[in-house]
């Protein structure tokens, strides 16, 4: 393993143009790499996984600088995992749920016909009444489908804290990308996406849960407990 000054200075010969020295920093940070390729198995052949992850990690070599204050494994990681899910969304592999994947294209199909007829944009709970189902399981097939859409709702939607609870902070390795994380929550059952649209969609207390799905307090602590840690653990396999 590189010591913190034999990557320093591999790296800014590799910025100067030597090759031997990228191909060292490769070699030695294969590991990290394939760490980051996991992630994505069975999304793409493993070799296409593997190249693009390498070229995610020259970019990180090209564009690192010291004085940025962090190690380069912290900058690398974010620059392989970008590189691999930017290929992924721009070619349309990205999984999304079947389910989450035909409402929003019914929600875009009805949206347009509102909009050619020259009615008000509806708002997501008027959404929500049209196709029979909860207000949060419009805003996850929206948000999902990444549609851009200004709909009358104040509810302040943000997955961050959420995204932040799931990864821990531990490591960069823990960062999730907010799409799929999207699609693992859209992959749970009715109750358990409603616990987690009240608590980090609506920024509801978990008493406040409590009350409105007629349990304890106690209760929502364990099943939201339990429901992030099933959202990790799918996101972990790259479900």
């Amino acid at each position: 393993m590189l010591s913190v000054e034999e990557t320093g200075t591999l790296i800014s010969s590799a910025q100067s143009g030597d090759e031997a020295a990228k191909e060292r920093l490769i070699k030695e940070n294969l590991p990290l790499v394939k760490s980051i390729v996991r992630r994505f198995k069975g999304r793409l052949e493993y070799d296409d996984l593997m190249q693009l992850g390498a070229m995610g990690f020259l970019k990180a070599v090209m564009g690192f600088d010291a004085s940025y204050g962090v190690r380069f494994s912290t900058y690398a990681v974010p620059m392989i995992a970008g590189e691999i899910k930017r290929f992924l969304r721009d070619d349309g592999a990205v999984k999304v749920s079947r389910w989450a994947k035909t409402l929003s294209a019914k929600i875009a199909a009805y949206l347009d016909e509102v909009a050619k007829g020259g009615g008000a944009q509806p708002t997501v709970d008027e959404l929500a009444e049209k196709f029979g189902c909860e207000r949060c399981d419009i805003v996850f097939a929206l948000d999902t489908s990444r549609f851009v859409v200004s709909l009358s709702d104040d509810s302040g939607e943000d997955g961050a804290p959420l995204e932040d609870r799931i990864a821990g902070g531990s490591t960069p390795e823990d960062g999730i990308d907010g799409l799929m994380l999207r699609e693992s929550i859209m992959q749970l059952p009715e109750r358990e996406r409603k616990i987690i649209f009240l608590r980090y969609y609506r920024d509801k207390t978990q008493s406040e849960v409590a009350g409105e799905l007629g349990v304890s307090q106690v209760q929502v602590s364990r099943l939201e407990n339990k429901i992030l840690c099933k959202i990790r653990e799918k996101m972990d396999a790259g479900e």
